[in-house]
């Protein structure tokens, strides 16, 4: 099997924005706001709605320099469907051996969510690019390590309970990168005014300054 490599921009940055709203209509400025700060790998979550319409807006108005990808996938034609839409990688809240196959089988990315370590190894087996710690704030920094220990091979990105003031922490403790949602775009909605977007944008950069990333991410955004 051919794995397909980790999402260059989320290996650059070591950050991944979880876009999550109850409508995805202000998801283009938010995402806008982001890559603005050079946070470039950013998750469209299949819970909102019309969420991969507005991927297919944010991938084309950002361009081919930001990563776009749909989250929260859990079946095979979920992942068509986000495919066809144009996402660049996959993530999934579980271990689903069929999908992590079918993903890299196309070359795509897939960021499966696990938490044992069987179910680590099981992600990584069936192809994962990375897996996703999730929910990693549950066992936190500590079960980073403990689990890097015996799977050193298995990329881990930290994701679930993570916020800016602890990012680095899990960086540290051997995350190859973190997943960040609500503690990121906090004030941020559908109606969000400059200010607002503004603020997003600093806490953004606030947040690859912590894990280490601003300079390479500097002018990363459009």
């Amino acid at each position: 099997m051919e794995r397909p490599p980790i999402t260059p921009q989320l290996r650059r940055t070591r950050v991944m924005a979880i876009l999550r709203s109850s409508g995805a209509r202000g998801l283009p400025a938010v995402a806008h706001a982001l890559a603005d700060a050079g946070v470039t790998c950013l998750e469209v979550t299949l819970t909102t709605p019309g969420a991969l319409d507005a991927l297919a807006r944010i991938r084309d108005h950002l361009g081919a320099e930001v990563a776009v990808g749909a989250g929260t996938v859990l079946t095979t034609g979920q992942a068509r469907d986000a495919l066809s839409a144009g996402a660049g990688f996959l993530v999934s809240p579980v271990v689903d051996a069929e999908l992590i196959r079918s993903a890299a089988k196309s070359g795509t990315p897939c960021y499966p969510g696990a938490w044992t370590p069987t179910e680590v190894y099981a992600a990584w087996q069936a192809g994962a690019a990375a897996v996703k710690l999730f929910p990693a704030g549950t066992g936190g920094t500590a079960h980073v390590r403990q689990l890097r220990a015996p799977l050193p091979q298995v990329p881990l990105m930290a994701v679930g309970g993570v916020d800016i003031t602890r990012a680095r922490d899990y960086i540290d403790a051997g995350a190859c990168a973190v997943g960040i949602g609500s503690p990121l775009l906090r004030g941020v909605d559908g109606d969000s005014d400059s200010a607002a977007l503004g603020a997003l944008t600093e806490r953004a950069r606030a947040l690859l300054e912590a894990v280490g990333a601003g300079a390479t991410a500097a002018g990363a955004g459009r």
